[in-house]
């Protein structure tokens, strides 16, 4: 069977963390199995759908690597196809007309809330005559579900899932004024899109009933299901801003690589024997659904921090110099030179070992793109006061040197020994002055990425030659 998946967002709000782990699984599942991957965007709610936030879904989708076929389709420009589809089963006798009125179906809650049985519809118009209708009230469509038996889902992920029919009432599938509902809009274009396998999350599942009915009254083959359970925070609690339960986009500005992103969102709820660091290559490969497990997952920040970490340590220094260099304009609030972009690339080896995030080599890198005079923190000012005549004496040693990582640090280590010095006692107002800091990446390794002309130029300014 050629396997055809589909993530279905609405566009009431950005990509969150929970769809994008959905969309993830999704496209996984298809790759592996050599399907399609589809992408729908369910904007039927009008009034809370936004261009915008259609924008920020494909835009969150594309920077996750997360690529999909085909067209998209938007379910609001399927709205005929769905109600013909609900008038097709009200003339096959699979459907009728309902014309009870708002007050009706209040008392009908009421009566069943005083009788201690569930709220649904009791089928009063089921088999009435529609000719008995009541003037001046606009009727809905319901669908004549199956009033006996089970509607049996054999999930995926939670196994076989049993309701029995007589829970589920006549669902409407389309409204007084001519439009779809939900349920309805949803199986017309699962199957007009040709979806074997629905993997969402375990919210749906309730839905899933619903929809298996409908399939069922349509004569149309079910597709298979997979609900995966939701993702918590990491004290357990449902998931929330405080846990993480941020918008793609807000991840990509805390400075989190895609990859690293999708690694981690792999691993909540899916898992692959003790493997935690797990290449796009090799998920494509391994993922199945039986290995999706049915508690929910914690989302952990520091899990993700050190992923993070180590996809920034094995990015190709020159991609990685062009990832961080809008964090550093920011940061700036200027663009960078050519010059300074290549001196990022030249110090990225000594970089990225240092930072979790974007965010944080961006920081880290500014001793390269920082503009002279350099802003010199108290501490460095005290070792650059300390250190007296020893600076000028030291330009004059390091002027004199090949500009290469291992001959500056034996033209300062002779330097100190001359004096009677450790090389850190050198080393240290040498750093204060170079950088405006008392910590930074080798301080050899920074003056040669640096350069002759900008090195010296950065000790002439805090000697104040």
């Amino acid at each position: 069977m050629s396997v055809t998946v589909r993530f279905a967002p609405s566009p009431t709000g950005f990509l969150h963390i929970g769809g994008a782990r959905t969309a993830l699984f999704n496209w996984l599942f298809a790759k592996h199995n050599g399907g399609k991957f589809r992408l729908r965007i369910e904007d039927t709610d009008r009034a809370r759908s936004s261009q915008d936030a259609v924008e920020a879904i494909l835009d969150g989708l594309k920077w996750l690597g997360l690529d999909w076929d085909g067209e998209t389709v938007f379910q609001a420009q399927q709205s005929d196809r769905h109600a013909e589809i609900a008038k097709r089963l009200l003339a096959e006798g699979s459907a009728y007309y309902c014309y009870c009125t708002p007050a009706e179906l209040e008392a009908m809650r009421e009566k069943a809330k005083a009788e201690g049985r569930s709220v649904r519809y009791d089928g009063t118009w089921r088999d009435r005559d529609p000719h008995e209708a009541p003037a001046g009230v606009p009727p809905v469509i319901r669908l004549k579900a199956p009033q006996t038996g089970e509607t049996v889902i054999e999930d995926h992920v939670q196994g076989r899932v049993v309701v029995a029919n007589e829970q589920l009432d006549d669902l409407i599938i389309l409204r007084a004024d001519g439009t779809p509902t939900y349920n309805l809009s949803v199986v017309v274009d699962d199957h007009d899109m040709e979806i074997t396998h629905v993997v969402r999350g375990d919210d749906h599942l309730n839905n899933a009933f619903r929809q298996t009915q409908i399939y069922r009254a349509l004569g149309w083959t079910v597709p298979e299901f997979a609900h995966i359970p939701l993702i918590h925070g990491a004290d357990g609690a449902k998931l929330s801003k405080r846990h993480g339960a941020l918008g793609v986009d807000a991840y990509r500005g805390m400075g989190y690589l895609p990859e690293a992103l999708r690694n981690y969102l792999l691993r909540l709820g899916w898992s692959h024997g003790d493997d935690e660091i797990i290449s796009t290559d090799q998920a494509v490969e391994w993922f199945g659904l039986n290995a999706v497990g049915r508690g929910p997952s914690r989302f952990d920040f520091t899990k993700l921090g050190s992923l993070n970490a180590h996809y920034i340590k094995v990015t190709d220094d020159a991609r990685l110099a062009e990832l961080v260099a809008p964090f550093i304009e920011k940061n700036v609030a200027r663009s960078l030179t050519e010059n300074e972009r290549t001196r990022l690339i030249a110090g990225m080896a000594g970089l990225k070992t240092r930072a979790k995030t974007l965010v944080e080599l961006a920081t880290v890198a500014n001793v390269y793109v920082a503009a002279r005079p350099l802003p010199i923190e108290e501490k460095a000012k005290a070792h650059i006061a300390a250190a007296g005549p020893l600076l000028g004496e030291l330009t004059t040693v390091l002027a004199g040197s090949l500009w290469e990582t291992t001959s500056l640090e034996n033209a300062v280590r002779e330097f100190a020994e001359s004096r009677g010095m450790k090389l850190g006692a050198a080393a240290q107002p040498l750093r204060a002055a170079i950088t405006g800091s008392t910590a930074s990446p080798s301080l050899f390794e920074v003056m040669t990425v640096l350069g002759r002309e900008e090195t010296l130029g950065r000790l002439a300014d805090a000697s104040g030659n």
